[in-house]
């Protein structure tokens, strides 16, 4: 038996023992707590990622195509707005061929403030039919 191992557990059957079972009680606490406020920041800018997607439109002629479309659309745009407006960087994001990705780019009429300004927006247009 190591002589670190034998070390811990004289330590643990001492007065002073009790004070290094404390403190590891401590370290384990802090490092949960430390992973739930990482999962809660997680969510937190999940929550705010949601708030920015448009509502959908209910309309009682809900077509699939114009559906699939409009969150294909979404799709991209929001891919483009993750990667400052990096085409190649949103393809891959989208495991999609960066022409496939243009090409909808240009069917859906989604256009992108220049990377230079410094913003990377994805402007909305309407989506063509």
């Amino acid at each position: 038996m190591s002589s670190a191992l034998m070390w811990r557990t004289e330590e643990f059957s001492t007065p002073g023992g009790t004070q290094v079972s404390n403190l590891l009680r401590e370290a384990t606490l802090e490092n949960r707590l430390n992973a739930l406020r990482d999962i809660a920041l997680t969510l937190l800018s999940e929550v705010e990622s949601l708030r920015s997607v448009p509502p959908a439109q209910r309309t009682d002629n809900l077509k699939l195509q114009d559906e699939v479309q409009r969150f294909e659309s979404d799709l991209i745009r929001s891919a483009l707005q993750k990667t400052h407006g990096s085409q190649v960087r949103a393809a891959r994001l989208l495991s999609v061929k960066q022409t496939t990705l243009n090409a909808k780019i240009k069917r859906y009429k989604i256009s992108i403030i220049d990377r230079e300004q410094g913003t990377g927006r994805v402007q909305n247009h309407e989506i063509a039919a």
